[in-house]
């Protein structure tokens, strides 16, 4: 069954165990915190014409961004190419795991991209949202039958009066089976010249 099919920890597990077993002799890893950036980096990585497997490239879903330090300290001494990709809120732990690893010590957003690291502000669905904009978001959802839905989470007390990015935001995250699904949808919808900034910067630190 597809990633995209499943739902809960079951498919992000899955995703990792298989990237795990990619690993040897990669050229690069390129370290995720979840199974949706992975589809997400993937997908785009499509869209650019990039053959990841042909490159020796692997996008390894942690399972969260507390595992990151750990699989930070078993590639970085190895000599594979390192980047990665985090939400803001956990900018913080992959910057422990880079200095434990003996990798960098970033101070900075800034040094942490010159190491191959990127932040999404506040993560990736969010980037995404601003880049496609609202109107085409909808039109997506409409057409794969989940506008009718999201309709109703916006009347709902909690969120009708808050702005419809940070609606989008909600909706998306909250079933982990439409998560992955509007992963692989949203990158396939932006446009390629409005691609956020950290999922680009990401792929081509991982270019050969």
């Amino acid at each position: 069954m597809d990633d995209a099919e499943l739902s809960g920890p079951e498919a992000g597990v899955a995703a990792t165990a298989r990237a795990l077993a990619r690993v040897a002799g990669a050229a690069a890893i390129l370290l995720v915190e979840g199974l949706s950036d992975q589809i997400a980096l993937e997908a785009l990585a499509r869209r650019r014409g990039r053959d990841l497997d042909a490159e020796r490239v692997v996008v390894l879903p942690a399972g969260g961004a507390h595992a990151v330090p750990r699989f930070l300290a078993t590639f970085g001494p190895q000599g594979v190419r390192l980047a990665g990709l985090c939400d803001a809120g956990e900018e913080h732990v992959f910057r422990r795991g880079l200095a434990r690893a003996g990798i960098g010590t970033p101070a900075t957003r800034a040094e942490m991209a010159a190491l191959g690291f990127h932040v999404c502000v506040a993560d990736l669905e969010d980037e995404l949202i601003r880049a496609i904009g609202v109107p085409a978001i909808e039109a997506l959802l409409d057409e794969h039958g989940d506008l009718g839905p999201f309709r109703t989470m916006q009347h709902q007390p909690v969120w009708r009066d808050r702005p419809p990015e940070a609606q989008l935001r909600r909706f998306f995250a909250s079933g982990s089976r439409r998560k992955l699904r509007y992963a692989g949808l949203l990158v396939e919808t932006v446009d390629l010249d409005r691609v956020p900034h950290p999922l680009d910067a990401v792929l081509t630190n991982a270019h050969p």
